[in-house]
């Protein structure tokens, strides 16, 4: 390396040499050791230049990640504020491998042991992500209710994992001084700020835990009291009421269960939530503070870290995040508000040394439980034993502190709630006395019975009618009433075609010829669609009435999907299913039937007993290839989609010949398109009146955790059916028993039994 290089190189480190004087004084010297030390010192100076490069795109990298972040809690943020939920219950920022990845990422500043960080920018961007993290593990608890508990158990630890590693190298660097409490020679409280930010992220990783150990309990308790509600809603039925008043009380009944035994609701309105909620308050306010002596000292844009110009963008990132985070938590405080928490006075209330048995039931559970040894000798038996208890007391007594430490600080809310309480109370009082002003009335007639069919953990923490006011017309407003304008209308004058059930014996006979010993069941759906192939390439009939098929098949499609996932659901009918769908995606797609263009124009001039033959042996040619070339045990097993949508064709395309071509009798096309129509709508009809079976189905789902989320989608599904629900009660069906008429084939056998 030439000298006037290294002299450059050296003035790097040395800002004297960049004065002439000093310059020709050092060029004179360097020789010898110092020159080799110099020569060596800029080698690795240079290297140390180039893997520095990459940071500004790291730095990015982390910005991306946060913004990620903050998208998703900004999602949740207008989710609850769009459904009126002041909850926010968490649907996009949950916690999962993949967020506690996107995490990772964005903490990567807080966990850079060895980054030269100078400025007050750079000190203040680091803690800033400390902050960070704190305002997403706040949003992230609602999301530890909706977990069943094998995932609750591996994303806790996961979190658990993360946060130590973050607390461990924020420590690590307060010790080496990457964190310092002076700069630029000028003391700083960053020091300060860094040990209650690292204290604030260890009390909500001990609350996240004792949140993890509380919802299995909580959750047997609500699941206790929803089954025996559940049985009474059974029972309470009334006989009078018409069938479509009877499923929407039902519907009704199931969403108020669903609402206020939702695991998120519990969540939000215990303790921890509200204490979570004035951890956020505090690191916001801490923030600003930081946020306010970073503007006035300046130099917001200098470049003093190898990650430059992006380490401002990371820093307004994660205090735009911090601030958009804290919403949530801190709403979640006045949670409490929804109960009739100051109306009904009692002194329980304010009994916050008393613990209920739900937060240290697991606990109890864990010490109860008999640790067993493959080997040992019995002394050594009792010392585990005897250790694991003493452990699980102490974590008892900890859960205790954490809990009674969490009700004191919910007393802040409730304080604050109180005095607006009483405030707004006092303002209406002489409102009231000045001017004369309506009486509204407290609960509406729709709403009223509700109140027995309300979850709730603790009997003292009754809802308030406003609260269950706003459920009952969530209900309403959000599901029922807005679907039903979506319904389509051209589904039902589709279903007054239908002349009564005549289509579902009459797509398939058993004169027609078995090409297989493999027997197939059928599906809801996949006559429908196979009927409709047939009718669609019908030539001679108007683009206009193969357009409205189709739109009425679609329809009615998606709602005998819904009656085959929840009835027909075994691994045969699955595969049935399957078929259909793929079957009917291609057929609305494409115009083809297993590759075999089915447009009009392909079949023009042939006569439709041609077309119906083609479709036959199209059929039939398909299937007996399978059966040559396939085992039939793999059949069986697992029968290729291919032979099941053949098999399909093959009969009722034979079916229509043999009844349609008895004693000579012929139809014209378009005659023939409105019997397969018709008959599409046979089948239509017979399906729908399991409708009913599936939206109560829906409404008693088994899992806690999507309760609430089935209970919506059977009210939605009802107020998209309520017309064909009220034709159906005028439908003369046939005597059957209830649990076979969820099946086409148990249909057809019992009307081709009747003379």
């Amino acid at each position: 390396m030439k000298t006037s290089s290294l002299v450059d190189c050296y003035s790097i480190v040395n800002p004297l040499l960049q004065q002439e004087e000093y310059q020709e004084v050092v060029s004179a010297n360097l020789t010898g050791d110092t020159l080799y030390s110099l020569n060596l010192y800029c080698f690795y100076l240079e290297l140390a230049n180039n893997y520095s490069k990459p940071m500004v795109w790291i730095g990015i990298y982390i910005a991306a990640a946060s913004i990620l972040c903050i998208i998703a809690m900004g999602a949740d943020l207008l989710h609850g504020f769009r459904n009126k939920k002041m909850w926010f219950p968490s649907k996009y920022f949950t916690l999962n491998a993949a967020s506690i990845t996107v995490i990772s990422v964005a903490m990567k500043l807080s966990v850079d042991l060895n980054t030269y960080m100078p400025s007050y920018l750079d000190q203040a961007t680091k803690l800033g992500s400390v902050a960070f993290m704190c305002t997403m593990m706040t949003n992230l608890m609602s999301s530890l209710a909706s977990m069943d508990n094998k995932t609750l158990l591996a994303n806790v630890i996961g979190l658990v994992i993360l946060v130590i590693t973050i607390i461990g190298n924020i420590c690590i660097q307060i010790s080496t001084g990457v964190i310092n409490s002076t700069i630029d020679g000028m003391p700083t409280n960053l020091v300060i700020v860094t040990c209650i930010y690292v204290a604030m992220l260890l009390w909500l990783l001990i609350i996240t835990i004792s949140s993890a150990i509380t919802i299995p309990s909580y959750k047997r308790m609500l699941e206790l009291k929803y089954r025996a509600i559940d049985k009474e809603n059974l029972d309470d039925q009334d006989k009078l009421a018409s069938m479509v008043d009877k499923l929407r009380k039902y519907v009704r009944r199931n969403w108020v269960m669903a609402e206020s035994g939702s695991p998120q609701f519990v969540k939000a309105s215990n303790p921890l939530s509200s204490t979570s909620g004035i951890i956020c308050v505090v690191i916001l306010f801490i923030e600003l503070n930081v946020m306010l002596e970073v503007k006035q000292r300046g130099n917001l844009t200098k470049e003093t870290t190898d990650y430059k110009w992006s380490l401002f963008f990371i820093y307004i990132t994660q205090f735009v995040g911090v601030v958009i985070g804290s919403i949530a938590p801190i709403c979640r405080c006045f949670t409490i508000s929804n109960f009739n928490f100051f109306i009904k006075w009692n002194n329980n209330h304010f009994m916050i040394f008393k613990v209920e048995k739900y937060w240290i039931q697991t606990l109890r559970e864990w010490k109860e439980s008999h640790t067993t040894f493959r080997s040992g000798s019995s002394w050594s038996k009792a010392i585990v034993n005897n250790m694991k208890n003493l452990i699980i007391e102490i974590c008892i007594g900890i859960q205790s502190i954490i809990v009674v430490s969490s009700k004191m600080m919910r007393l802040i809310p409730i304080v604050l709630i109180i005095f607006v309480v009483y405030g707004s109370y006092c303002w209406k009082l002489l409102v009231g006395m000045l001017f004369t002003l309506p009486t509204l009335p407290v609960i509406d007639d729709v709403h009223k019975g509700l109140r027995d069919y309300v979850l709730q953990l603790e009997d003292e923490m009754e809802l308030s009618d406003r609260m269950l006011n706003h459920i009952s017309n969530a209900l309403d407003n959000y599901m029922i009433q807005k679907v039903d304008k979506e319904q389509n209308k051209d589904l039902m004058v589709f279903l007054d075609t239908s002349t009564g059930f005549n289509g579902v014996k009459n797509f398939d006979i058993d004169q027609v010829e078995h090409l297989t010993s493999v027997k197939l069941v059928n599906s809801w759906s996949l006559p429908v669609v196979t009927l409709t192939c047939i009718a669609i390439s019908l030539p001679n009939i108007s683009k206009k009435n193969v357009d409205r098929l189709l739109k009425n098949v679609r329809e009615g499609l998606s709602y005998t999907h819904q009656v085959e996932e929840i009835i027909n659901d075994t691994s045969e009918y699955r595969n049935i299913q399957k078929a259909a769908m793929t079957l009917w995606h291609e057929v609305e797609e494409k115009c083809m039937w297993l590759e075999n263009t089915i447009e009009e124009s392909a079949f023009r001039g042939k006569t439709y007993v041609e077309i119906l033959e083609w479709f036959a042996n199209k059929g039939k040619e398909i299937v007996l290839e399978i059966n040559k070339t396939t085992n039939k045990e793999v059949i069986m097993m697992n029968t290729p989609k291919k032979f099941i949508v053949a098999n399909s064709m093959y009969r009722t395309a034979q079916t229509i010949l043999c009844n349609y071509q008895v004693n000579g009798e012929k139809i014209s096309k378009q005659e023939l398109f409105g019997l397969l129509s018709s008959m599409i709508a046979d089948i239509l009809c017979a399906c729908f009146t399991n409708m009913p079976q599936v939206i109560k189905m829906k409404c008693r789902e088994r899992d806690i955790e999507i309760r609430e989320s089935s209970v919506k989608a059977a009210a939605k599904l009802f107020g998209r059916t309520e017309e064909i629900l009220r034709r159906l009660e005028v439908w003369e069906l046939p005597s059957m028993e209830a649990d076979k008429m969820g099946f086409i084939d148990e249909w057809r056998h019992h009307l081709l039994s009747i003379p």
